[in-house]
């Protein structure tokens, strides 16, 4: 069964708590051309990481991924400590400062009430709370990154339906430029007949001259080739789409290549109305190119 289109953004949420702390993962991704994760784990729980991102490259293809994780430990039975250090240190500025600012000298409750001097520092939790802990942060992970993919394939089906629109489009003006008189030999020489009439009265060519010449007009005017390899890649870009998965690199590529074959067909034109339909095709094209740009 094949998978659905996913676009590479997305975003999704998962809490969860265990007895002791509580716990939230948010996981956002955006466009990449590749797969680049990038994990924002609060302190202490760096032992995570490998797991988090091979649930990220067992999950994601592509885009640019970031996950943050944030721990809320209980407060209650939470230690007061001094930061020896760190009270060390304002002693020392105190003493040397001591005489040269006019100033009362410092209370212990204003040099305890200084920014790092008190810590509050959670007691550690159990062996089997802390792997309890780490297995349920793994488990909203999951469960995050499982919603950030129906996120993503959601978004992905309305870009599909306008992917959808764009090769409707490019297909007709296809099908305009398959059926445009201008490509005929005729029309070629009754414009070249009437070129020649506007230059000078005088000039004057004999038939078969004048359909050699006609004839040479359209075989460099021929587009052909560009026609058929048009329709070709949209029959392969309705393929892809329909088959879904991890084919923004190969829908690109034939953007691509839909670009260089309106060119030629614009180089080519040898009437007005084709290059308007010519520059159609390159709007539409361009069109389509910028929703690709947005799936996996």
């Amino acid at each position: 069964m094949s998978q659905p289109l996913a676009s590479m953004t997305g975003y999704a949420r998962a809490t969860g708590a265990v007895p002791g702390a509580s716990f939230a993962c948010e996981v956002k991704s955006v466009n990449g051309r590749g797969l680049d994760i990038r994990l924002r784990l609060a302190p202490g729980f760096d032992a995570l990481e490998s797991d988090i991102r091979q649930l990220i490259g067992k999950t994601v293809s592509r885009g640019s991924v970031t996950f943050n994780l944030s721990v809320e430990r209980d407060g209650a039975g939470g230690d007061l400590l001094v930061n020896r250090q760190a009270l060390a240190t304002v002693l020392s500025a105190i003493d040397e400062l001591s005489g040269t600012v006019p100033a009362a000298p410092p209370t212990l409750d204003g040099i305890l009430g200084l920014k790092g001097v008190l810590e509050q520092r959670d007691r550690p939790m159990s062996a089997d709370a802390e792997e309890a802990l780490a297995a349920a942060i793994l488990g909203a992970a999951a469960q995050a990154l499982a919603d950030l993919i129906l996120a993503r394939r959601q978004e992905g089906g309305q870009i599909a339906a306008v992917l959808i629109e764009r090769l409707d489009e490019i297909e007709a003006l296809v099908q305009r430029a398959e059926v445009n008189p201008a490509r005929g030999r005729d029309t070629i020489l009754a414009r070249l007949r009437r070129q020649l009439a506007a230059l000078a009265d005088d000039i004057t060519l004999s038939e078969d001259r004048l359909a050699q010449e006609a004839l040479l007009l359209a075989t460099k005017a021929d587009i052909r080739e560009e026609l058929d390899r048009l329709t070709a890649h949209i029959a392969s870009a309705r393929q892809l789409i329909r088959g879904g998965g991890a084919v923004g690199r190969r829908l690109d590529f034939l953007a691509q290549e839909f670009n260089r074959e309106a060119n030629t067909l614009c180089s080519k034109s040898n009437a007005v109305e084709l290059t308007a339909i010519g520059l159609d095709l390159k709007a539409a094209i361009d069109q389509l190119r910028e929703q690709v740009q947005n799936i996996e």
